[in-house]
């Protein structure tokens, strides 16, 4: 049974690639003091949190709780480690896609998960962490990951007039506080990007490692770096431009690729 276990559920766009990729690039280094359940680990939960943040009906819900159960019930012992699940989609899809205009299906999503979690190791310490960002920055890599992945033609005010509920990252994390029995820590990205381990850093302050352990760290690069702002408006261009959905996705792909961004 772990001693704790921290589910870090997002949100998109704050630095989760990065600290991702930093528990990955640490795995070893860290493995008698942390067990990682990275997003690569579930990929049919997260394909279960999307529908449900989408869709709100309970056979959604019912996946995702079973899906959720699997994965507790398929660890192995760990005694005294902390258990990281960590991935954004835990939080439900992106805010953006489709009709989706905000994150209120996380504190349902959460609550499901500690209450499993809770059942499967009850002598266990349960934590949330959530990495948040600065509402008008958020908006903006938002947008533009849209622009990248979707179809998405409107523009950027168009976007931060529709969806601007979505950048109260702060809120969201009040209500989840509020919704959820469980400890709640937060850090915003522009908190921690001078700390060693960059956004990594404030949710390994809650692994308790030894010192020599934590020193010992490495950073990962920069994930998902943003285009700049003439790659961007030709991927915007595309969508405007580009019906047929193979051709529009190929010639996204070579602007990408151009601007070695892929």
């Amino acid at each position: 049974m772990p001693r704790r276990i921290i589910l870090h559920a997002g949100f998109h766009k704050t630095g989760t690639s990065t600290l991702q990729n930093t528990l990955r690039e640490n795995r070893v280094r860290m493995k008698k003091h942390t067990a990682l359940r990275l997003r690569w680990h579930m990929k049919e939960l997260v394909s279960a949190t999307r529908g449900y943040s989408t869709w709100r009906d309970p056979v959604t819900l019912d996946k995702v709780q079973t899906r959720f159960a699997a994965l507790m019930d398929d660890l192995p012992g760990m005694p005294r480690r902390t258990l990281i699940v960590s991935a954004e989609e835990l939080a439900g899809h992106l805010p953006g896609r489709g009709t989706l205009e905000d994150y209120s299906a996380a504190p349902i999503l959460l609550y499901a998960y500690w209450e499993i979690a809770r059942q499967r190791f009850p002598q266990a310490e349960i934590v949330i962490y959530l990495s948040t960002r600065a509402a008008e920055p958020w908006l903006e890599s938002a947008y533009w990951q849209h622009v990248e992945t979707s179809n998405m033609t409107m523009d950027f005010d168009a976007f931060r007039d529709r969806y601007h509920r979505a950048a109260d990252l702060g809120g969201m994390v009040a209500e989840i506080a509020s919704r959820v029995p469980a400890p709640v820590h937060h850090c915003a990205l522009e908190d921690c990007k001078d700390r060693p381990l960059g956004p990594a850093d404030p949710l390994l302050d809650l692994c308790d490692l030894p010192p020599d352990v934590r020193a010992a760290l490495i950073s990962a690069p920069v994930a998902n770096a943003r285009p700049d702002a003439q790659v961007r408006a030709a991927l915007l261009d595309i969508n405007r431009t580009q019906q047929n959905p193979n051709a529009r996705r190929a010639a996204k792909d070579a602007i990408l690729k151009s601007a070695g961004l892929s």
